[in-house]
């Protein structure tokens, strides 16, 4: 063929792809769009014939998209490789916004709709199974282009864990809104998303945090995700949480705050000047936030403008949300608002506003006009607005994300014997500090070291072959003689050898009890996409039952091990219930970072880390138990 060619597309059957793709790369070609399926989607067979298509990409230097996608397009320079039906009826308008979808009907989807709300889309790729170009890959090109505001991101499974952290970090960085529908949630869900693309989901815990770590929105719908970045690109971001509502409608209001609420808002209370100064425009308005102008406005909307620039002026709202209800439906009502609204958006150009109306379209472009969000619902637009929250938190924290590698330890020598003593001593030289223990080799020990402690003990049997000592009862608690811890350790090795003959006993554990204190979960596993991650949790009921644990990829520092302890549901018993003393939550903060980069570091050799429990207190926090799992 003559000269040279970038990109070809292939829509053949996936039996002769493969052929085809090989005489491509052997003519020099750069790029090829696979839209046929059957490949990794359909199991083993499908995922040989899949690996072939990307060792021809790695042997020839061709990039490879697909196979099973729909396409790519870049509407700013009408390059359109895509059999989306998403433009049959409706023509591509650029705009700041950018999609990248594993699913090429998700894809199309997508596009199909943001034309129905006037989004303008710059970039659209759809990377199906992913022989090559995958998700990640995509998202850091589309982090770095200087065209691209807002980035929709649907996915079933990521592929390159660390390509996609560096793309998130990216994105942040640039200021951009990165807004990810992760489907596979449940275990019906993760199933067929194997299926689909032939990769495994993963634990969407997992996922979820990542995604909250790196400051992507998690939408919950495909509705969802469009309302955020129609929010997003008016390139508005609050500089608090502190938000105004504004209703003709008294039960309107009380909504709004509830719903405001349960999305982390602060309703702050209208300053109490500013409350005189509307009752005495209003006598019947509820001025405290939500600001319930009553119907009176409709009478004289000049009641209504100096309400609104009070509220804007002097309630310290970083973000209002007016709740119109149809009134701009109505010709003569939208031209009053309208001129009300433009001097408002003049006179307070950084604040965020939002209205809550329904009107026909071209009334709802007209506010638009003005750089005002527009939504029928009003949960919606909160929904949106905390999206905005968040996203101006997450741009604002210009702490680096990235840990210095200087602060990192060095990678451990394993013994080839790794008890619980063992374990303890391992973390106690990467900044994780053990409660005070003696490693007694007999029962005569034992009681020498209760008799050092002068108080009550704790005796638990040491194995590297028992990892779980209550279920062969291994552990006693609370002796309070020499005698006593002596005598049960003799008891306790006669049980252990009768249940666990197999097991080598290398002495016990003599520890004082540790008092009042608050137990914590804590370890790290190696995630199969994440690589390692930390998991905090509170001890005893809050993990077995509650399931109240949240988790971080790891490495992290101390002001992200902060926000890790703030994510959890029973936060606040760190404070101290019931006359308690707070528990000292530098301490936590410190060994969670400390265990979070001995786990990045060692993470070749190490699985899984268990400190169940840490014990935290006033006074720091300790690790009573720990286990070291290799490989």
């Amino acid at each position: 063929m003559p000269g040279s060619v970038d990109l070809v597309m292939i829509v053949l059957p996936a039996s002769e792809v493969i052929d085809e793709l090989e005489k491509c790369a052997k003519l020099g070609v750069k790029v090829a769009v696979i839209l046929s399926s059957g490949f990794a989607e359909l199991g083993e067979e499908g995922a040989v014939q899949q690996s072939r298509l990307s060792e021809i990409g790695r042997a020839y230097g061709i990039r490879i998209l697909g196979p099973n996608c729909l396409g790519v397009f870049n509407s700013s320079i009408g390059f359109f490789a895509t059999f989306t039906a998403a433009f049959h009826h409706q023509s591509a308008v650029p705009g700041p916004l950018a999609i990248v979808s594993q699913s090429g009907a998700c894809g199309g989807h997508l596009a199909y709709l943001c034309g129905q709300r006037g989004i303008g889309i710059h970039y659209w790729v759809t990377t199906g199974n992913e022989a090559d170009i995958d998700v990640s890959e995509s998202l850091l090109w589309l982090a770095q282009s200087p065209k691209v505001k807002v980035i929709l991101v649907y996915a079933e499974a990521i592929r390159n864990g660390d390509l996609f952290v560096e793309a998130l970090e990216t994105a942040r960085r640039n200021g951009k809104s990165v807004i990810m529908l992760k489907v596979g949630r449940s275990v019906a869900g993760a199933r067929a998303a194997a299926s689909h693309t032939g990769a495994l989901a993963g634990e969407d815990a997992v996922y979820d945090a990542v995604l909250r770590q790196f400051g992507v929105w998690r939408a919950e719908s495909v509705e969802e995700m469009l309302d955020v970045a129609y929010a997003c690109l008016g390139n508005r971001f609050p500089a608090s949480r502190r938000i105004g509502l504004v209703s003709a409608s008294g039960g309107i209001g009380v909504q709004m705050a509830d719903k405001a609420e349960r999305l982390g808002m602060d309703v702050a209370v209208m300053p109490e000047a500013v409350q005189k100064k509307m009752k005495a425009l209003i006598p019947f308005i509820a001025p405290a936030n939500p600001v319930d102008v009553t119907a009176q406005v409709i009478n004289d909307m000049s009641l209504f403008q100096q309400c609104l620039d009070l509220t804007l002026d002097r309630g310290n709202y970083d973000s209002v949300i007016v709740f119109l209800s149809s009134g701009p439906a109505s010709a003569a009502m939208r031209d009053q608002l309208l001129s009300i609204f433009k001097p408002l958006r003049i006179r307070y150009p950084e604040q965020v506003i939002v209205l809550s109306m329904a009107a026909p379209r071209d009334t709802v472009e007209a506010f638009e006009k003005l750089g005002l969000i527009v939504f029928e619902d009003t949960d919606r637009a909160l929904n949106a607005m905390a999206a905005l929250a968040y996203f101006a938190e997450s741009f604002g924290d210009t702490v680096s994300k990235e840990i210095d590698n200087a602060s990192l330890p060095e990678k451990c020598e394993f013994p080839s014997v790794l008890n619980e003593h063992v374990a303890k001593s391992i973390l106690a030289n990467a900044g994780i500090h053990p409660w005070p223990e003696v490693l007694a080799l007999d029962s005569d020990e034992v009681g020498r070291a209760a008799e050092h402690f002068a108080r009550p003990v704790a005796l638990k049997i040491v194995s590297p072959d028992i990892q779980h000592k209550t279920e062969v009862q291994g552990v006693a608690l609370g002796l309070t003689s020499p005698a006593d811890a002596a005598a049960r350790a003799s008891e306790m090795l006669n049980h252990v050898r009768k249940v666990r003959p197999d097991a080598k006993i290398e002495g016990f554990l003599v520890s004082p009890m540790r008092g009042d204190a608050l137990e914590i979960s804590c370890g790290s596993f190696r995630d199969p996409v994440f690589g390692p991650v930390v998991m905090f949790g509170l001890g005893g009921i809050f993990v077995e039952v509650l399931k109240d644990v949240a988790f971080r990829r790891a490495p992290f520092d101390e002001a992200e091990a902060h926000r890790l302890i703030d994510s959890i549901r029973g936060r606040s018993m760190l404070d101290g219930v019931r006359g308690g003393a707070a528990v000292n939550l530098q301490s936590v903060a410190r060994t969670l970072a400390a265990l979070s980069k001995f786990a990045y570091v060692n993470r070749e050799q190490v699985s899984e880390i268990d400190i169940n429990p840490l014990s935290a207190a006033s006074d720091g926090a300790y690790a009573l138990d720990a286990l070291i799992v290799r490989g």
